[in-house]
């Protein structure tokens, strides 16, 4: 920039320099770790995103009281447990959960940070953004803190390159600890409620494992703040980390809600079918939607009962009913008729339908994809499970650690059949064994699906992959 790039030993006399550029660039160099840590942020994972507008959350007057549960575990900031994990089956409601949460906790002042995991969007369904989003919220809650963060990456610029659990330390836990101990931020009053939703869709094992590790090594063994709650479907690294076992480091740690076990989500089924399809008949154009007796109390309870407890299934149903290019009243029966041999061409559950192959799909993947496998149809052997479980195979229902026997199948192979379907299905002991029967510790696992819906979509896969 000089105009006398050669001179030398020269002087000039009455020459004033102003420090305003100084400043200037002083103040742009601090900002240039923010802007960094900026192009490293997914904005599609914040609770309030545009991108996720309209996202699901629970109906007034439905999932109170673990709503209640979750709050008051939020705001009981001298618990010993700092972690909540809530697993549950896929459509169980838990995005709706903690969609719900992160509003009340935004209300309250109380969310400092949020990410909303997703299989399909490129930027959260892995683990590239998720700290440098969640140090991005946090920073955005104190100055002094955001400052911290930008001259850390300043001092590592290279610092998104590396391991999350380095990342953590880096852009969360020692910034934090600094402006603390400098007296420019008191913990006492700062937003302490970390959400992160989804860590089933955070793709690969080894990835939500890491995840989860780092979330103990960082946030809970440092004296932090955060109150942390994941949710997440029980799939095999979550269940490890929270499982009562050798691998189960979390299970002192975390406060564990199992979602479908814990709260019968019957009666909040109900209550949403009922509001949400009278609203739509209430604006329909169709003078049958419109009529009082309309939807009959017989076709409330046959939708309730077929959700089994998962909201999925009522809002797949609402979505459906809810098109504006057909009548309600049609729609709504073509849910209750269909069945998958009915052969008929409109998908009324084809939303559910997705989910569940996708899961399916997954499982199927991940067992056949092992060495020992030898082959074996996934699928089938799931079948054949599924109806001996049903008491279709035979005069008599033959306990499940038999029946890994009599379709070959290693010892407890069942386990590891059922393993990627934890989502989908669950285990129950065999009531053919007594507790004072020699076989106790190998008492059997029935499989059990959590509905009729399930097997028909599951029926209809299987046809759809043999042909």
């Amino acid at each position: 920039m000089s105009i006398l790039p050669n001179a030398q030993n020269f002087r000039v006399d009455n020459m004033h320099i102003y420090p305003s550029q100084h400043v200037q660039n002083t103040q742009d160099n601090r900002m240039d770790g923010w802007k960094m840590l900026l192009k490293n942020v997914a904005s599609n994972a914040l609770h309030d995103s545009r991108a996720r507008f309209d996202a699901p959350k629970c109906d007034e007057g439905t999932r109170v009281e673990v709503t209640k549960e979750l709050m008051d575990w939020i705001q009981d900031c001298d618990a010993p447990q700092r972690l909540l994990c809530m697993t549950g089956a896929a459509g169980a409601g838990k995005s709706a959960l903690q969609q719900t949460i992160a509003g009340k906790c935004s209300d309250s002042n109380t969310l400092g940070a949020a990410f909303f995991f997703s299989a399909g969007d490129p930027t959260r369904n892995n683990l590239s953004y998720i700290v440098p989003t969640i140090a991005c919220q946090l920073g955005l809650r104190n100055p002094a803190l955001r400052d911290t963060i930008s001259k850390a990456i300043e001092e590592d610029p290279l610092i998104f390159e590396r391991q999350i659990r380095v990342q953590m330390d880096t852009l969360v836990v020692a910034p934090f600890k600094h402006v603390c101990a400098s007296g420019e931020l008191d913990r006492s009053t700062f937003p302490h409620c970390i959400l992160i939703d989804g860590l089933d869709e955070c793709s690969g094992e080894d990835n939500q494992a890491e995840l989860m590790s780092t979330v103990k090594h960082c946030l809970l063994d440092n004296d932090l703040p955060f109150r942390v709650f994941i949710s997440s479907r029980p799939e095999l690294a979550i269940r490890s980390a929270l499982d009562n076992g050798p691998e189960g480091y979390l299970y002192q740690l975390a406060y564990h809600i199992k979602l479908s076990d814990m709260y019968d989500a019957t009666s909040d089924i109900r209550r949403y079918l009922w509001t949400r399809v009278r609203g739509i008949g209430n604006r329909s154009r169709d003078r049958r939607a419109q009529f009082p007796l309309w939807p009959t109390e017989e076709d409330i309870e046959k939708l309730v009962a077929a959700a089994s407890g998962q909201f999925i299934y009522a809002a797949t149903v609402v979505k459906y009913v809810s098109e504006r290019r057909g009548s309600p009243v049609d729609r709504l029966r073509a849910v209750i008729d269909w069945t998958p041999e009915g052969g008929q061409q409109t998908r009324p559950l084809e939303l559910l339908d997705i989910l569940y192959r996708n899961i399916l799909s997954t499982a199927k993947d991940l067992y056949e994809g092992v060495d020992t496998n030898r082959g074996r149809d996934f699928l089938l052997l799931v079948r054949a499970h599924q109806m001996n479980s049903d008491g279709r195979i035979g005069m008599v229902q033959s306990s499940t650690r038999d029946y890994d026997e009599i379709i070959s199948l290693e010892e407890e192979g069942h386990q590891v059949l059922f393993s990627d379907l934890q989502s989908l299905v669950y285990v129950r002991q065999d009531p053919a064994y007594s507790k004072n029967d020699l076989y106790e510790q190998e008492l059997a696992d029935i499989v059990e699906s959590y509905s009729d819906k399930w097997k028909e979509r599951y029926q209809e896969y299987g046809l759809k992959e043999k042909r």
